[in-house]
């Protein structure tokens, strides 16, 4: 991934955290634009980091379940993505606790899917 495509999926993902937080049911709160934007990078680094460690701990039982699983690994490894920014980053709070996490990493994708299916941009 080049710096150009960084730089384009930062920016949609914040944009859709800042959409996100504007939604009061789902419970996900961001104070500023500029922290979605903060928000944004924090998630990316931590999915870049969490990820990989969570694949080898999921590899067994996407193994086991000849990858039946492997949706729900990965979701599940969103969540907590979700939720550890929401913790690293002051002033975006998940109201409703884990529920929050589970509801906003699901509306993120969801939102993230239609805003790069608009743009013809493929997910990485």
């Amino acid at each position: 991934m080049d710096l150009r495509s960084i730089f384009i999926v930062w920016v949609l993902t914040g944009f859709s955290l800042y959409l996100l937080s504007k939604i009061p049911a789902l419970g996900v709160e961001i104070d500023t634009p500029g922290e979605a934007f903060t928000s944004a990078a924090v998630l990316g680094i931590v999915t870049a980091v969490v990820k990989p460690i969570f694949r080898v701990v999921f590899a067994a039982i996407d193994f086991v379940t000849i990858d039946l699983l492997s949706s729900f690994s990965t979701f599940v490894i969103t969540v907590v993505c979700f939720g550890l920014t929401a913790s690293l980053v002051q002033g975006f709070r998940l109201r409703l606790g884990i529920w929050s996490a589970v509801i906003g990493a699901f509306t993120l994708s969801v939102i993230s899917s239609l805003v790069y299916g608009l743009l013809g941009l493929e997910r990485q």
